[in-house]
């Protein structure tokens, strides 16, 4: 097989559900997988919140490595982690541009990446966390957190979603990919070709929304004939979910580890400061 057959494959439109299902699912294991998703969203919450604490760059730059470690022991998978290289990299090119348009220096440029580093920390945190719950997970979790049953539910539907919106806008593009013509002349610089995926895009929305209407019907009335509606009453409908759930000395060791390291990252700060001007 060929290398560009490989990146068709690869950067096809299969390729980029599948890698969503996986990411929804969390069918790729890693460290957090293993542990109790309440000591996963406490990880999560130590790790965003920590660099809004700060103004120095040698704590945020230390954070954002932490935050970058945590990814690699998620295994986050390569679309999700792709587009946030990508939007890294818009970001920092930007950075350059405003810095030089309006007659900044370095010392600009530097005070600009400050909040780009602190929301880059916030995000490398969200991935490492959220691509290892799962829907039932994460749905035990707040359930386990005393939050309102039906917003548990609510977030464990819509990742359940996920998967067959992009299941019905493949289905939908290729039904009006096989209806119409593509332009016969692509135009300057393509632009035929992109006014006319542009368009059936738009027209794909309303079928879109159709069916999801009509699944989201179907798994309302599923729900009621099951006692959806009882069980959020019943406290015993909570003690079933939650039963399950155990804190071990993986949630522990990983937690105080995080908190260890946050602190060094302030005491590096400390010893080698790096403040934005």
């Amino acid at each position: 097989m060929s290398v560009a057959r490989k990146q068709r494959d690869v950067l096809s439109v299969e390729w980029i559900k599948l890698e969503l299902i996986r990411t929804a699912y969390s069918t790729r294991g890693g460290l957090f997988a293993a542990m109790d998703p309440r000591a996963v969203l406490g990880w999560y919450l130590m790790l965003a919140l920590a660099p809004w604490f700060t103004h120095n760059l040698t704590t945020i730059g230390c954070l954002f490595l932490l935050g970058a470690l945590s990814v690699a022991f998620a295994r986050v998978g390569p679309l999700v982690l792709g587009l946030f290289v990508i939007g890294l990299g818009f970001e920092l090119v930007y950075l350059v541009l405003a810095a030089t348009v309006f007659g900044g220096d370095f010392t600009t440029f530097v005070a600009l990446t400050e909040v780009t580093a602190k929301i880059g920390v916030v995000s490398l945190a969200s991935l490492a966390a959220f691509v290892s719950l799962d829907p039932e997970k994460l749905s035990d979790a707040l359930l386990a957190l005393r939050c309102p049953p039906t917003i548990a539910f609510a977030v464990s539907y819509g990742y359940r979603m996920m998967p067959i919106l992009v299941e019905e806008f493949s289905t939908v593009m290729e039904g009006y990919r096989l209806r119409q013509l593509p332009p016969a002349r692509p135009g300057l610089f393509g632009v035929r070709h992109l006014a006319h995926w542009a368009t059936l895009v738009v027209k794909a929305f309303y079928p879109i929304f159709l069916n999801t209407a009509k699944s989201v019907r179907t798994t309302v009335e599923a729900l009621e004939a099951r006692g959806f509606t009882f069980a959020t009453i019943d406290g015993r409908g909570r003690r079933i979910r939650i039963a399950g759930l155990r804190y071990g000395w993986l949630d522990l060791g990983v937690v105080l580890a995080t908190a260890a390291l946050i602190a060094a990252s302030f005491a590096a700060g400390e010893t080698w400061p790096i403040h934005r001007a």
